[in-house]
């Protein structure tokens, strides 16, 4: 790297740290399983006792106005997925502690090709009826046995005294439960001491972080720093530091691990890395919604196009998944009508301000280098009009703002699908996740051909008439790419988290759920009891779900459950 370095104050402060957590990493290798499962519980409570804090720093550096049903997106994508996460992995230390494999309470499955698929969701009494219609399995790589998964689940906690010294978290600016669900993930899985280096985006959530992770600071196990650029190249560098992970895109990711300018894009070309430690990384990507053609009624086209526009603008659009090109058949005889809806649902959704840095940039530049842009309400963006093989940026740019692309391909259902399988896997940049959106009808009649396509998807997260948000919010799913990329073209990143069932290896996660809400669903043989998802920008109770939804997470109870069903079905 090329950034400056902190002060002589700031690289002393930095030095002491380091020096605590060596000897904190004494102290955690001291902790048994009871001890760390212990210290998950307190980590569980704390998060509940700083939820409401945690929300109302985030929604005030994101500038979301007060009663704003986005206030839902922040107790969801915060305290809500370190309070369930906190929960699996608490779970799965119990598991070890009785001696069994953290698997040993899941459904293992044979998927395609030699695959054993681990169901993970639903998993609880809970699962079953707050995300009624929705699972999610984790596939394994070809060729590993059921066997195999059960006796290698549990990662670092089956050798809890062998720590592997000190790894530096570089934290995400964008969802605000991502910093302390890596620190969990690098304690547990990777059995390191850690150094939370925040984003300066997140700083107003520092006494929150702190106090939510106060356990093991307490011992010694965790630090969370602060700072810019040259604090975060001090860290990563420092010869105390055996391990590097970080959220965020990849050109941050070559400029740490090769340096910027010409001389780090040679080294970058020669595999010579600056950066002599392991790295893993999730960095987003340009991913896709792959829409089968199919015969829709105009409540599914409605609902569908809500969703699609839900993939693209949560957080604004600042999300790693943010669906970014919607993959359509020119011959299927509702497109226009599906994108009618879609624009609308894009002007109509609540406004919000850009408060990601360069986001007013990046729309300028897709306005700027395609012709046929469409400026909707609220600074969104439509670009139709997109070819593959034509080196678009669109397809090769993670835009990270407001942006959403219209790719239309030849076909009826059959042609369209391999196409599109193509397409993604082969003209998009990253293998972060990918969306696809069929009718139930469409599915059954194209039967195998269907679940070929999405075994050929290379995606670390596959959704079916889901979003691959999802499979972030199920702690027990896996995250991160697709296996294979390397330092010198890293795509969507290297290594996976969550993955509270501390699977070996993992291959991916495959998410799906209902075509339709509820009651649609149920009235037309889905048997899904869910209704709009509170993570729709439509929701109109997104907010009172999702505290509801976190308030459960933090005690789950019966009581609570009529509240929460009522604010959904009203969302």
């Amino acid at each position: 790297m090329t950034t400056s370095l902190p002060d002589t104050a700031e690289t002393d402060r930095i030095d002491q740290v380091l020096d605590q957590l060596a000897e904190g990493e004494t102290a955690w290798a001291a902790c048994g399983l009871a001890r760390r499962r212990e210290l998950l519980e307190q980590v569980h409570a704390a998060t509940a006792a700083h939820a409401r804090a945690w929300v109302e720093a985030a929604a005030g550096y994101k500038q979301l106005p007060s009663g704003s049903p986005l206030f839902g997106e922040e107790w969801i994508s915060g305290p809500y997925a370190v309070l369930t996460a906190t929960t699996a992995l608490a779970d799965s230390v119990r598991a070890l502690e009785q001696g069994r494999s953290p698997v040993d309470d899941y459904t293992l499955a044979a998927g395609p090709e030699g695959r054993v698929a681990v169901r993970v969701l639903p998993h609880t009494r809970w699962d079953r009826l707050l995300l009624n219609g929705f699972s999610a399995e984790v596939w394994m790589p070809p060729g590993t046995t059921a066997a195999e998964v059960r006796d290698r689940a549990g990662l670092g906690l089956r050798t809890p005294t062998a720590t592997a010294g000190i790894g530096v978290v570089l934290g995400a600016g964008n969802i605000t439960s991502i910093p302390v669900l890596d620190v969990l993930y690098e304690l547990y899985a990777h059995n390191r001491v850690v150094a939370l280096k925040l984003n300066p985006i997140t700083d107003p959530l520092l006494d929150v972080f702190r106090a939510v992770l106060d356990p093991f600071i307490r011992i010694g196990a965790v630090r969370v720093l602060t700072g810019g650029a040259d604090v975060g190249g001090y860290l990563v560098r420092h010869t105390k530091v055996a391990h590097v992970h970080m959220t965020g895109s990849a050109a941050t990711h070559d400029a740490i691990v090769f340096g910027t300018g010409p001389e780090g894009e040679q080294r970058r070309r020669s595999g010579t890395p600056l950066l002599d430690k392991p790295v893993s990384s999730e960095l987003g990507g340009v991913s896709p919604v792959i829409v089968v053609p199919g015969d829709w009624s105009e409540a599914d086209l409605r609902f569908q196009a809500e969703h699609v526009a839900t993939q693209r603008l949560h957080n604004g659009g600042y999300n790693c998944i943010a669906g970014q090109v919607v993959l359509l058949s020119r011959d299927w005889p509702q497109k226009d009508r599906f994108l009618a809806h879609l624009r609308h649902v894009l002007a109509q959704a609540p406004a919000r301000p850009a408060y990601y840095p360069g986001s007013d940039t990046r729309v300028t530049q897709a306005l700027a280098t395609h012709p046929t842009a469409e400026r909707l309400a609220g600074g969104r963006v439509l670009l139709p009009g997109l070819r593959p093989s034509e080196a678009d940026p669109a397809l090769t740019t993670e835009y990270f703002a407001p942006v959403l692309g219209v790719l239309e391909l030849p076909g009826g259902p059959r042609e369209f699908l391999d196409a599109a399988v193509e397409t993604a896997n082969t003209e998009l940049l990253g293998t972060l996740g990918v969306n696809v959106l069929a009718h139930p009808a469409t599915i059954a009649a194209l039967g195998r051909t269907f679940d070929e396509a999405v075994a050929r998807l290379r995606y670390g997260t596959i959704a079916v008439n889901a979003w691959t948000g999802l499979g972030y919010l199920t702690p027990t799913a896996t995250w991160g790419a697709f296996p294979g990329h390397t330092l010198q073209d890293v795509q969507s990143g290297i290594g996976v988290v969550h993955n509270a069932v501390l699977l070996d290896s993992p291959e991916r996660t495959v998410v799906r759920g209902p075509f339709r809400p509820a009651p649609r669903s149920v009235l037309h043989g889905e048997f899904a009891l869910t209704p709009r998802p509170p993570w729709f920008v439509t929701n109109r109770t997104a907010a009172t779900t999702g505290e509801r939804l976190t308030a459960f997470a933090s005690r789950p109870r019966w009581s609570a459950l009529p509240g929460i069903f009522a604010s959904a079905l009203r969302g």
